[in-house]
Protein backbone atom coordinates (compact mmCIF):
# COMPACT_ATOMS: atom_id res chain seq x y z
CA UNK A 1 0.00 0.00 0.00
CA UNK A 2 3.00 2.28 -0.37
CA UNK A 3 5.08 4.31 1.98
CA UNK A 4 2.17 5.69 3.99
CA UNK A 5 1.10 2.29 5.24
CA UNK A 6 4.69 1.26 5.89
CA UNK A 7 5.25 4.38 7.98
CA UNK A 8 2.15 3.67 10.05
CA UNK A 9 3.19 0.06 10.48
CA UNK A 10 6.62 1.07 11.77
CA UNK A 11 5.06 3.49 14.24
CA UNK A 12 2.66 0.84 15.49
CA UNK A 13 5.49 -1.68 15.90
CA UNK A 14 7.51 0.87 17.89
CA UNK A 15 4.54 1.56 20.15
CA UNK A 16 4.02 -2.15 20.75
CA UNK A 17 7.73 -2.57 21.55
CA UNK A 18 7.47 0.25 24.09
CA UNK A 19 4.46 -1.46 25.64
CA UNK A 20 6.38 -4.76 25.82
CA UNK A 21 9.33 -3.05 27.53
CA UNK A 22 7.07 -1.36 30.05
CA UNK A 23 5.28 -4.61 30.85
CA UNK A 24 8.41 -6.77 31.07
CA UNK A 25 10.12 -4.89 33.89
CA UNK A 26 13.41 -6.36 32.76
CA UNK A 27 16.90 -4.91 33.04
CA UNK A 28 18.54 -3.22 35.98
CA UNK A 29 15.43 -1.74 37.55
CA UNK A 30 15.24 -4.48 40.21
CA UNK A 31 18.81 -3.89 41.39
CA UNK A 32 20.48 -1.16 43.36
CA UNK A 33 23.36 0.86 41.95
CA UNK A 34 26.43 2.70 43.13
CA UNK A 35 25.83 6.23 41.86
CA UNK A 36 29.19 7.39 43.22
CA UNK A 37 30.95 5.62 40.34
CA UNK A 38 31.72 7.33 36.99
CA UNK A 39 29.16 6.93 34.21
CA UNK A 40 30.09 4.27 31.65
CA UNK A 41 29.18 3.95 27.97
CA UNK A 42 26.51 1.31 28.42
CA UNK A 43 22.79 0.99 28.98
CA UNK A 44 23.30 0.93 32.75
CA UNK A 45 25.48 4.01 32.30
CA UNK A 46 22.54 5.82 30.66
CA UNK A 47 20.28 4.79 33.54
CA UNK A 48 22.85 6.06 36.07
CA UNK A 49 23.20 9.31 34.11
CA UNK A 50 19.44 9.93 34.25
CA UNK A 51 19.43 9.11 37.98
CA UNK A 52 22.28 11.54 38.66
CA UNK A 53 20.55 14.23 36.59
CA UNK A 54 17.41 13.85 38.71
CA UNK A 55 19.48 14.05 41.91
CA UNK A 56 21.17 17.23 40.66
CA UNK A 57 17.86 18.85 39.71
CA UNK A 58 16.38 17.87 43.07
CA UNK A 59 19.33 19.49 44.85
CA UNK A 60 18.92 22.74 42.91
CA UNK A 61 15.16 22.93 43.40
CA UNK A 62 15.40 21.99 47.10
CA UNK A 63 18.04 24.71 47.63
CA UNK A 64 15.49 27.25 46.34
CA UNK A 65 13.10 26.23 49.10
CA UNK A 66 10.53 24.67 46.72
CA UNK A 67 8.33 21.99 48.22
CA UNK A 68 8.02 18.57 46.54
CA UNK A 69 11.43 19.02 44.95
CA UNK A 70 11.62 15.46 43.57
CA UNK A 71 8.36 15.85 41.66
CA UNK A 72 9.44 19.20 40.26
CA UNK A 73 12.81 17.68 39.36
CA UNK A 74 10.95 15.20 37.12
CA UNK A 75 8.91 18.04 35.58
CA UNK A 76 12.04 20.12 34.87
CA UNK A 77 13.79 17.03 33.49
CA UNK A 78 10.85 16.56 31.09
CA UNK A 79 11.07 20.20 29.96
CA UNK A 80 14.81 19.84 29.32
CA UNK A 81 14.25 16.71 27.22
CA UNK A 82 11.56 18.54 25.25
CA UNK A 83 13.87 21.49 24.60
CA UNK A 84 16.71 19.22 23.48
CA UNK A 85 14.45 17.33 21.07
CA UNK A 86 12.55 20.46 19.95
CA UNK A 87 14.23 20.74 16.50
CA UNK A 88 13.41 17.09 15.77
CA UNK A 89 9.88 17.51 17.08
CA UNK A 90 9.26 20.56 14.89
CA UNK A 91 10.55 18.64 11.90
CA UNK A 92 8.21 15.79 12.79
CA UNK A 93 5.19 18.09 13.10
CA UNK A 94 6.00 19.90 9.86
CA UNK A 95 6.41 16.57 8.10
CA UNK A 96 3.06 15.44 9.49
CA UNK A 97 1.38 18.66 8.38
CA UNK A 98 2.87 18.40 4.87
CA UNK A 99 1.85 14.75 4.61
CA UNK A 100 -1.71 15.64 5.64
CA UNK A 101 -1.82 18.31 2.93
CA UNK A 102 -0.95 15.67 0.34
CA UNK A 103 -3.76 13.30 1.35
CA UNK A 104 -6.19 14.44 -1.40
CA UNK A 105 -3.56 13.78 -4.08
CA UNK A 106 -2.65 10.45 -2.49
CA UNK A 107 -6.31 9.48 -2.55
CA UNK A 108 -6.45 10.33 -6.26
CA UNK A 109 -3.43 8.10 -6.87
CA UNK A 110 -5.07 5.28 -4.93
CA UNK A 111 -8.17 5.55 -7.07
CA UNK A 112 -6.11 5.67 -10.26
CA UNK A 113 -3.56 2.92 -9.48
CA UNK A 114 -5.48 0.95 -6.86
CA UNK A 115 -4.95 -2.39 -8.57
CA UNK A 116 -1.28 -1.81 -9.44
CA UNK A 117 0.46 -1.81 -6.05
CA UNK A 118 3.96 -1.28 -7.45
CA UNK A 119 2.90 1.63 -9.65
CA UNK A 120 1.00 3.18 -6.73
CA UNK A 121 4.08 2.98 -4.53
CA UNK A 122 6.25 4.57 -7.23
CA UNK A 123 3.80 7.41 -7.82
CA UNK A 124 3.49 8.09 -4.08
CA UNK A 125 7.28 8.21 -3.71
CA UNK A 126 7.42 10.58 -6.67
CA UNK A 127 4.75 12.80 -5.10
CA UNK A 128 6.60 12.92 -1.77
CA UNK A 129 9.86 13.75 -3.55
CA UNK A 130 8.35 16.57 -5.60
CA UNK A 131 6.72 18.04 -2.48
CA UNK A 132 9.95 17.70 -0.47
CA UNK A 133 8.22 15.59 2.17
CA UNK A 134 9.85 12.70 4.02
CA UNK A 135 7.04 10.43 5.29
CA UNK A 136 9.53 8.75 7.63
CA UNK A 137 10.53 12.07 9.22
CA UNK A 138 8.06 11.68 12.05
CA UNK A 139 9.72 8.52 13.38
CA UNK A 140 13.04 9.96 14.57
CA UNK A 141 11.80 11.90 17.66
CA UNK A 142 9.88 8.81 18.80
CA UNK A 143 12.96 6.62 18.32
CA UNK A 144 15.03 9.01 20.46
CA UNK A 145 12.48 9.54 23.23
CA UNK A 146 11.62 5.88 23.80
CA UNK A 147 15.08 4.97 25.23
CA UNK A 148 14.92 8.08 27.45
CA UNK A 149 11.49 7.04 28.71
CA UNK A 150 12.67 3.53 29.52
CA UNK A 151 15.91 4.81 31.07
CA UNK A 152 13.85 7.05 33.35
CA UNK A 153 11.64 4.06 34.13
CA UNK A 154 14.66 2.10 35.36
CA UNK A 155 16.28 5.13 37.03
CA UNK A 156 13.23 5.61 39.25
CA UNK A 157 13.52 2.02 40.46
CA UNK A 158 17.24 2.49 41.03
CA UNK A 159 16.64 5.64 43.09
CA UNK A 160 13.84 3.94 45.05
CA UNK A 161 15.94 0.89 45.90
CA UNK A 162 17.28 0.96 49.50
CA UNK A 163 20.45 -0.77 48.27
CA UNK A 164 21.33 2.16 45.98
CA UNK A 165 24.32 4.22 47.12
CA UNK A 166 23.64 7.93 46.61
CA UNK A 167 26.45 10.45 45.93
CA UNK A 168 27.63 12.47 48.90
CA UNK A 169 26.33 15.68 47.32
CA UNK A 170 22.69 14.49 47.24
CA UNK A 171 20.49 16.31 49.78
CA UNK A 172 17.68 13.73 49.96
CA UNK A 173 16.52 10.40 48.59
CA UNK A 174 13.62 9.60 46.32
CA UNK A 175 12.31 6.90 48.67
CA UNK A 176 8.98 8.11 50.09
CA UNK A 177 9.10 11.46 48.24
CA UNK A 178 5.57 12.92 47.84
CA UNK A 179 4.23 15.29 45.19
CA UNK A 180 1.22 17.30 46.29
CA UNK A 181 -1.64 14.76 46.68
CA UNK A 182 0.53 11.76 45.68
CA UNK A 183 2.08 10.24 48.84
CA UNK A 184 5.02 8.44 47.18
CA UNK A 185 6.38 8.91 43.65
CA UNK A 186 8.07 5.49 43.65
CA UNK A 187 4.77 3.61 43.94
CA UNK A 188 3.40 1.37 42.47
CA UNK A 189 6.45 -0.88 42.32
CA UNK A 190 7.57 -4.08 40.61
CA UNK A 191 8.75 -5.51 43.90
CA UNK A 192 6.79 -5.96 47.11
CA UNK A 193 5.96 -2.55 48.56
CA UNK A 194 3.25 -1.33 50.89
CA UNK A 195 1.80 1.98 51.99
CA UNK A 196 -0.86 2.46 54.67
CA UNK A 197 -1.34 -1.29 54.81
CA UNK A 198 -1.98 -1.57 51.04
CA UNK A 199 0.16 -3.74 48.76
CA UNK A 200 1.49 -1.55 45.94
CA UNK A 201 3.07 -4.24 43.81
CA UNK A 202 1.90 -3.83 40.21
CA UNK A 203 -1.83 -3.12 39.99
CA UNK A 204 -2.69 -4.97 43.22
CA UNK A 205 -3.06 -1.62 44.98
CA UNK A 206 -6.41 -0.98 43.28
CA UNK A 207 -8.08 -4.00 44.90
CA UNK A 208 -6.12 -3.34 48.11
CA UNK A 209 -7.42 0.23 48.39
CA UNK A 210 -10.98 -0.92 47.75
CA UNK A 211 -10.75 -3.74 50.33
CA UNK A 212 -9.21 -1.40 52.93
CA UNK A 213 -11.65 1.40 51.96
CA UNK A 214 -8.72 3.74 51.34
CA UNK A 215 -10.71 5.90 48.93
CA UNK A 216 -8.42 8.93 49.20
CA UNK A 217 -5.38 6.79 48.40
CA UNK A 218 -7.24 5.19 45.50
CA UNK A 219 -8.17 8.55 43.98
CA UNK A 220 -4.66 9.90 44.52
CA UNK A 221 -2.97 7.17 42.51
CA UNK A 222 -5.75 6.98 39.91
CA UNK A 223 -5.57 10.70 39.14
CA UNK A 224 -2.29 10.77 37.19
CA UNK A 225 -3.10 7.79 34.93
CA UNK A 226 -6.48 9.40 34.17
CA UNK A 227 -4.86 12.76 33.36
CA UNK A 228 -2.26 10.97 31.24
CA UNK A 229 -5.01 9.14 29.36
CA UNK A 230 -6.97 12.34 28.69
CA UNK A 231 -3.91 14.29 27.50
CA UNK A 232 -2.82 11.37 25.32
CA UNK A 233 -6.27 11.20 23.70
CA UNK A 234 -6.25 14.97 23.10
CA UNK A 235 -2.77 14.79 21.56
CA UNK A 236 -3.76 11.86 19.37
CA UNK A 237 -6.90 13.67 18.20
CA UNK A 238 -4.94 16.85 17.44
CA UNK A 239 -2.44 14.92 15.33
CA UNK A 240 -5.29 13.57 13.18
CA UNK A 241 -6.31 15.80 10.24
CA UNK A 242 -9.90 17.12 10.36
CA UNK A 243 -12.51 15.57 8.14
CA UNK A 244 -13.12 17.03 4.71
CA UNK A 245 -16.13 19.17 3.78
CA UNK A 246 -18.19 16.04 3.13
CA UNK A 247 -17.18 14.65 6.52
CA UNK A 248 -16.18 11.27 5.11
CA UNK A 249 -12.99 9.23 5.41
CA UNK A 250 -11.83 6.17 3.54
CA UNK A 251 -11.94 2.78 5.25
CA UNK A 252 -8.18 2.56 5.81
CA UNK A 253 -8.05 5.99 7.46
CA UNK A 254 -10.96 5.11 9.75
CA UNK A 255 -9.37 1.79 10.72
CA UNK A 256 -5.99 3.40 11.48
CA UNK A 257 -7.72 6.15 13.45
CA UNK A 258 -9.58 3.65 15.61
CA UNK A 259 -6.40 1.65 16.19
CA UNK A 260 -4.38 4.72 17.17
CA UNK A 261 -7.14 5.89 19.51
CA UNK A 262 -6.95 2.53 21.27
CA UNK A 263 -3.25 3.03 22.08
CA UNK A 264 -3.80 5.78 24.72
CA UNK A 265 -6.26 3.48 26.50
CA UNK A 266 -3.60 0.76 26.56
CA UNK A 267 -1.01 3.22 27.87
CA UNK A 268 -3.43 4.42 30.54
CA UNK A 269 -3.86 0.85 31.78
CA UNK A 270 -0.09 0.25 31.79
CA UNK A 271 0.59 3.33 33.94
CA UNK A 272 -1.62 1.89 36.68
CA UNK A 273 1.27 -0.45 37.54
CA UNK A 274 4.13 2.00 36.95
CA UNK A 275 5.71 4.42 39.46
CA UNK A 276 3.80 7.68 39.76
CA UNK A 277 7.03 9.54 38.94
CA UNK A 278 7.11 7.99 35.47
CA UNK A 279 3.43 8.79 34.88
CA UNK A 280 4.20 12.37 35.96
CA UNK A 281 6.93 12.51 33.28
CA UNK A 282 4.57 11.07 30.66
CA UNK A 283 1.74 13.47 31.55
CA UNK A 284 4.04 16.52 31.52
CA UNK A 285 5.44 15.41 28.16
CA UNK A 286 1.91 15.11 26.76
CA UNK A 287 0.97 18.63 27.90
CA UNK A 288 4.10 20.11 26.31
CA UNK A 289 3.45 18.12 23.11
CA UNK A 290 -0.12 19.47 22.96
CA UNK A 291 1.26 23.03 23.07
CA UNK A 292 3.78 22.24 20.32
CA UNK A 293 1.15 20.50 18.21
CA UNK A 294 -1.23 23.47 18.45
CA UNK A 295 1.28 26.04 17.21
CA UNK A 296 2.26 23.89 14.21
CA UNK A 297 -0.90 22.07 13.08
CA UNK A 298 -3.69 23.66 15.14
CA UNK A 299 -6.46 21.67 16.83
CA UNK A 300 -6.61 18.99 14.14
CA UNK A 301 -9.74 16.87 14.48
CA UNK A 302 -10.22 17.77 18.15
CA UNK A 303 -13.19 19.80 16.92
CA UNK A 304 -15.05 16.49 16.53
CA UNK A 305 -15.21 16.40 20.34
CA UNK A 306 -15.28 20.15 21.05
CA UNK A 307 -17.44 21.89 18.39
CA UNK A 308 -16.15 25.36 19.32
CA UNK A 309 -12.67 24.34 18.16
CA UNK A 310 -13.82 23.44 14.65
CA UNK A 311 -12.41 25.65 11.87
CA UNK A 312 -14.94 28.00 10.33
CA UNK A 313 -16.03 27.09 6.80
CA UNK A 314 -15.04 29.44 4.00
CA UNK A 315 -18.67 30.40 3.37
CA UNK A 316 -19.03 31.67 6.94
CA UNK A 317 -15.92 33.80 6.48
CA UNK A 318 -17.41 35.76 3.57
CA UNK A 319 -20.82 35.91 5.26
CA UNK A 320 -23.04 38.66 3.90
CA UNK A 321 -20.57 39.51 1.13
CA UNK A 322 -21.68 36.42 -0.79
CA UNK A 323 -25.33 37.49 -0.71
CA UNK A 324 -26.67 40.08 -3.18
CA UNK A 325 -27.76 43.33 -1.58
CA UNK A 326 -31.26 44.69 -1.84
CA UNK A 327 -30.10 47.74 -3.82
CA UNK A 328 -28.45 45.56 -6.48
CA UNK A 329 -31.67 43.60 -7.08
CA UNK A 330 -33.72 46.74 -7.94
CA UNK A 331 -31.03 48.73 -9.70
CA UNK A 332 -31.65 47.28 -13.18
CA UNK A 333 -35.43 48.02 -13.34
CA UNK A 334 -34.82 51.58 -12.08
CA UNK A 335 -32.22 52.17 -14.82
CA UNK A 336 -34.66 50.91 -17.47
CA UNK A 337 -37.39 53.35 -16.35
CA UNK A 338 -34.98 56.29 -16.39
CA UNK A 339 -33.85 55.48 -19.92
CA UNK A 340 -37.48 55.46 -21.20
CA UNK A 341 -38.16 58.85 -19.60
CA UNK A 342 -35.09 60.35 -21.29
CA UNK A 343 -36.20 59.10 -24.71
CA UNK A 344 -39.61 60.71 -24.29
Amino acid sequence: MGVSKRTRTILLVMVLLAVALALSGCGGSQQGADLTQPVTLSWQGLVDLVAKALILLNNIIASLGVYYSWGWAIVVFTIIIKLVTLPLTLRQLQSTKATQALQPKIKELQEKYGKDRQKLSEEQMKLYKEAGVNPMGGCLPLVIQMPILYALYQALYVLANPATIYPAWSVSKLQGAPFYWIPNLTLPSLSTASYSGVDFKGTAWIQGCISAQQWGLLLAYLSLPVIMLVTQLILQKMSTPPKGPKGGQDGQTQMMGQMMMFMPVMFGYITLGLPAGLTLYWTTSNILSIIQQYFVTGWGSLGDWVPMLRPKPAQEAVGVMALPSASSTVSEPEKTVKRRRRRK
